[in-house]
């Protein structure tokens, strides 16, 4: 079963093998049969682009796959397949055909994360398109083996840092290599990202194109339109923005029925009346939701990974925090809560242990999708 499969490998590495996926997959690319990929990289709005974008395509009579990472509560809302999260019955029997073609060896020493994008892969055979989510990487990722025929490029900011690098313009080199062909770029906040962009271009005679290069005046009433019928915060908006651009790069004809029922959860997701529900983890996304929950005050539940700057992250949402309740969270990579504790009181954020909801609060649940899976599984036993 792939569950007792995936069970035995660790889901986090202190280094990564950059030429085991690589090796792996150049032994069993004649096996597989893949589609037109379109590639996501970035540091924030991969999930929800990619989902704008494989909605679209999928409500537009295309066969599609939407590849995102990590789940929240089931291991299928990672392979997204015309429409729906994948079946049980897909994932183990695809397991099962991809291990014939495998060596023993070589699965037993692939990622959870690597393993499971050749699966999705696998399932994937035969489709029209595939919109394929980078994990944390860029040029490194597991997913940046497969010839694609576009890249998408999402805002740019400093986030695992161990991995990627200890500068922005570290960082955005090691996401801006993975570029193969041709990509469509969001607006970045970060001039740097622009400028290693354009130089990468340069040097690799890449085609890097912003994505209002591919928007035009009739978009925008039906950009309105969707966002209202979505209920699109800001920064949502302009994911959908992203993914729209593809659609005119692509020149397929779209409408506001295109997108529905395209919203990721767990994306300023309302879960209930007074409860906001968001996976994001860092600084860029901690301002997105500042700005787009402005001129509100919210009790936020919250907890950390050590490796996140969790003190720029409470202070940019400190204009809208009345309190913090921390959660707690059982992963390896947490923050101490006395930790947690003592940068809330040097901030003057008031704050308490999570224990339960009060209808009279209003509550925004952040900080990763670990946070928002322990929040969920507490509310629904």
């Amino acid at each position: 079963m792939l569950k007792t499969f995936l069970n035995a490998k660790p889901l986090f590495y202190e280094e990564i093998d950059y030429d085991r996926m690589p090796r792996v997959y150049a032994k069993i690319k004649v096996e597989l049969n893949l589609p037109k990929i379109i590639h996501i990289i970035g540091t924030n709005g991969k999930g929800t682009t990619g989902r704008f974008l494989a909605t679209a395509l999928y409500n537009t009579c295309k066969s599609v796959g939407h590849y995102t990472s990590p789940h929240i509560l089931n291991f299928n809302e990672r392979i997204w397949l015309n429409g729906s999260d994948v079946s049980d019955e897909t994932l183990n029997s695809a397991h099962e055909e991809l291990l014939k073609i495998l060596s023993k060896e070589d699965a037993d020493s692939l990622s959870y994360f690597e393993y499971t994008t050749l699966l999705a892969l696998y399932i994937y055979q035969d489709l029209e398109y595939v919109v394929l989510e980078a994990g944390l990487g860029g040029e490194h990722d597991a997913t940046a083996v497969f010839e694609n025929i576009l890249t998408l490029i999402t805002p740019i900011d400093k986030d695992h840092e161990a991995f990627l690098g200890d500068t922005l313009d570290e960082i955005a080199r090691t996401k801006l290599n993975a570029i193969q062909k041709s990509a469509i770029i969001a607006d970045q906040k970060h001039p740097e990202v622009t400028d290693v962009a354009e130089d990468i271009a340069s040097k690799k005679s890449l085609s890097i194109q912003n994505l209002a290069q591919f928007l035009e005046i009739k978009d925008k009433g039906k950009i309105e339109q969707i966002a209202k019928e979505n209920n699109l915060v800001p920064y949502l908006v302009d994911n959908l923005k992203l993914a729209i651009s593809v659609l005119n790069k692509l020149e397929i004809e779209y409408d506001a029925k295109s997108f529905e029922e395209s919203r990721l959860f767990g994306r300023l997701t309302k879960y209930k009346k007074n409860i906001l529900l968001d996976v994001g983890h860092n600084t860029l996304a901690a301002r997105a939701i500042a700005k787009s929950l402005q001129d509100t005050k919210q009790t936020l539940v919250y907890n950390s990974y050590r490796d996140k700057n969790y003190r720029e992250i409470l202070s940019i949402l400190s204009p809208i925090i009345e309190s913090v309740e921390l959660i707690h969270i059982s992963d390896e990579r947490a923050e101490n809560l006395e930790v947690l504790e003592e940068t809330l009181e040097n901030l003057g954020i008031e704050y308490k242990k999570f224990s339960a909801i009060k209808e009279s609060k209003k509550y925004l649940v952040f900080g990763s999708f670990s946070v928002v899976e322990a929040f969920l599984k507490g509310e629904n036993g």
